[in-house]
């Protein structure tokens, strides 16, 4: 049984329930935005009430019981509260194993997967991901600063810059240049090795005292110029042997070629040495062997490496601009949510520092921008139909995009969970880098994440802005006159809104409430709703349809008449309560109270008399509307909609008036059966909210006709 996630407590301790408890959890660590859980029964995840909670944008199942939870940028804060929860600090639960060590043993267990390749992508990306913040922290300096030169404060690119700007270089500076110690140490801690010695094997190349040697009189180093491109190589012979002398600042292919092996040395080290001494001789053995072997072999064959990869690339980018430019934009949104874009980012430092700037953050920003502008039409439509979560979960995702240049709350809280979004994102994406690629391409010379505060950064600036403002808008506009939902989702989450709005006016006290009639905005199309959003297409609706005057008076909340509808069974069988239907929307009764019926033949009648609103156009579900404003939905199958139709004889039309008994639609169950639909035939009252009660009957064998709901005003 579930553990219920709502309560009190705060957010950690309620996410704590909502997933089993604390003895529950075999592993927790934390990426950008998500938690990542390793459970050890993830059928005891109550994943609807933690999607309900106040702070989580998504709850991602997995497989292998594993559970990701999107919080965005509270995500560090929310971790370290629930790992200081006195249930998870306890010795009472089991030990928990860490995250790499739960994905080994399930590599383990796995068959027929590439292993080695999913080894070396978590090794890439956590050995990049836990610098995102000083990454994205060094991007908005470099911003700030262009924007200053943009504006003639101060010249950003002058050599004679006052000491001031000298030391605001420094500040972001600090996290490029020494990327490479950072990196080292993150990847020794992925491959468990100590990370500090990862960290003094890198710091070792670059020490003033290391790279003082280029280009120095220094005997025993002799520096040769290339007369053909025009560079210069420096060689310092040490212990007799010739050592290539370069800068490792910037560079991360050095640090993650050199922590693959430092890993395999460390570990022989510990099977040589006695436990009892590990702390002293394997950090000692470790940096001795590996200092050097970084220098005179890992060192350089990291740099050709990222060299090389980088001018593959540059050879695109210059001899089909247009083909890489839209390859970027369209590759991001596959790799973002895999984690595989960050081998992409180490190219785009390896260019800064190799050729002084990169090409592929231009292109990239169509991407970006492209995502954002899809969360932002996402966000129109939430204020449009006022979905309070919906535009709350909005809203944060494009402020940390557009400030931020971060896209994962977007991806996660909104574009993954309805795939109407990647279609006409990648619209706008490919518009982006079409116009990038044909207008010359855009070149940046800093690291920058794609926000608005660093669009100085880029040159031609003019054609980086058109570029990410044709994403964006291309994006927006398409995901906002095409809906991120479906017709069908669209309309029944009109339907439980409007559902929740009268039941919380209900609640309200009888002073604050304001009579609505079934013809107000806020009802009126609760019962065409409802079956629009069975048909998942526009329903046949007259223009007649509106209640009359006296319809609607006597349709207000504030009306007292205590009488009784009684409202007839459309189909013979055996009737059912809305919890045993099995269609969480009509169980939640947000689509009103009312029963479900287990049908015996496929005639399915008018269950009152009064006007037929609305009819499908597949066939499965109708709408009437009493004198009174009863408003009465009858929906045949569920997830019927997707027969498209067939099977199903309609027999009446929208506009007429219906006499209870009869005929809607002749429906072949069989055809339902094989479709592999369930062919419960349910009636509800739309409005129940706003009638005094609603009474169904369930648990009995019925005739087409028989009472099954009582209705009271």
């Amino acid at each position: 049984m579930n553990t219920p996630a709502t309560g009190h407590g705060t957010l950690a301790e309620r996410i704590l329930r909502g997933v089993g408890g604390a003895e529950n959890v075999e592993s927790l660590t934390h990426c950008a935005t998500r938690l990542r859980f390793q459970l050890h029964d993830g059928a005891k995840a109550d994943a609807a009430a933690l999607d309900a909670l106040d702070g989580v944008m998504a709850t991602v199942p997995q497989s292998g019981d594993r559970l990701q939870i999107v919080i965005g940028g509270a995500v560090a804060r929310v971790y370290s509260e629930i790992m200081n929860l006195p249930a998870m600090t306890s010795g009472a639960a089991a030990p928990r194993k860490s995250d790499a060590d739960v994905k080994a043993e399930m590599r383990a267990k796995s068959r027929g997967r590439f292993a080695w390749l999913d080894n070396f992508f978590e090794y890439l990306s956590d050995s990049f991901r836990p610098l995102m913040g000083v990454l994205l922290g060094s991007s908005l300096i470099i911003a700030i600063a262009s924007v200053l030169d943009a504006l003639g404060v101060v010249d950003f690119r002058a050599a004679d810059k006052s000491a001031t700007w000298v030391f605001v270089d420094a500040m972001w500076r600090s996290v490029l240049y020494f990327l490479p110690i950072f990196v080292a140490y993150n990847a020794a801690k992925k491959l468990k090795v100590d990370p500090w010695v990862g960290a003094a094997v890198m710091a070792a190349v670059m020490t003033p005292n290391f790279t003082g040697l280029i280009n120095s009189k220094i005997p025993g180093v002799t520096t040769t110029t290339n007369e053909t491109l025009g560079t210069t190589e420096s060689v310092a012979h040490v212990f007799g042997l010739p050592m290539q002398l370069n800068d490792y600042g910037g560079q991360v292919f050095v640090p993650l070629l050199m922590v693959a092996l430092l890993a395999l040395v460390y570990r022989g080290l510990q099977r040589i040495f006695p436990e009892s001494v590990h702390m002293v001789f394997v950090p000692f053995f470790s940096m001795l062997i590996m200092i050097p072997v970084t220098a005179f072999l890992i060192g350089p064959l990291g740099i050709w490496a990222g060299n090389g990869l980088g001018e593959g690339l540059s050879w695109l980018n210059n001899n089909a601009p247009i083909v890489f430019a839209i390859m970027i934009p369209l590759l991001y949104p596959f790799l973002v949510p895999l984690g595989l874009h960050w081998p992409l980012n180490a190219l785009m430092l390896q260019n800064i520092n190799t050729l002084g700037y990169d090409f592929i953050q231009g292109p990239m920003g169509a991407w970006n921008f492209a995502c954002f502008g899809a969360t932002a039409g996402v966000l129109l439509l939430s204020v449009r139909h006022r979905e309070k979560e919906m535009r709350q979960t909005a809203t944060g995702a494009l402020a940390a995009g557009l400030f931020g240049g971060i896209s994962e709350p977007s991806l996660y809280g909104i574009h993954l969970r309805f795939k109407r979004i990647y279609p006409r994102m990648l619209v706008g994406c490919l518009v982006g880098g079409v116009i990038v690629g044909v207008l010359g391409g855009v070149d940046t010379n800093a690291f920058a994440f794609t926000s608005l505060l660093t669009i100085p950064v880029f040159d031609p600036m003019l054609v980086y802005v058109i570029a990410i403002a044709a994403s964006f808008f291309t994006a927006m506009a398409l995901v906002y006159f095409s809906d991120f939902r479906t017709p069908q989702d669209r309309a029944r989450a009109n339907a439980e809104r409007d559902a929740a709005e009268a039941a919380s006016r209900e609640a309200a006290p009888a002073e604050d409430r304001e009579p609505v009639s079934v013809g107000a905005p806020a009802h009126a199309t609760a019962v065409t709703a409802a079956a629009t959003a069975s048909a998942g297409e526009p329903a046949s609706v007259p223009a007649a349809a509106a209640p009359a005057p006296a319809a609607t008076a006597t349709a207000t909340v504030t009306a007292t008449v205590a009488k009784g509808i009684e409202l007839a069974a459309p189909v013979a069988g055996r009737v059912v309560d809305l919890d045993e239907v099995g269609d969480p929307v009509f169980a939640s009764r947000a689509l009103g109270e009312g029963v479900g019926i287990e049908p015996v033949d496929g005639r399915v009648v008018a269950p009152v008399d009064g006007e037929l609103m609305v009819v499908a156009d597949t066939g499965h579900a109708f709408g009437i509307r009493t004198a009174d404003g009863v408003e009465v939905l009858i929906h045949v199958g569920i997830d019927t909609v997707q027969m498209q139709g067939e099977g199903f004889d309609v027999r009446a039309e929208a506009g007429s008036q219906v006499h209870a008994g009869d005929l809607l639609v002749e429906v072949d169950l069989d055809a339902v059966r094989a479709a592999q639909h369930p062919t419960v035939t349910l009636m509800t009252v739309t409005n129940t909210a706003e009638l005094a009660s609603v009474e169904p009957r369930t648990g009995q064998d019925v005739a087409v006709g028989a009472p099954v709901v009582t209705v009271r005003r």
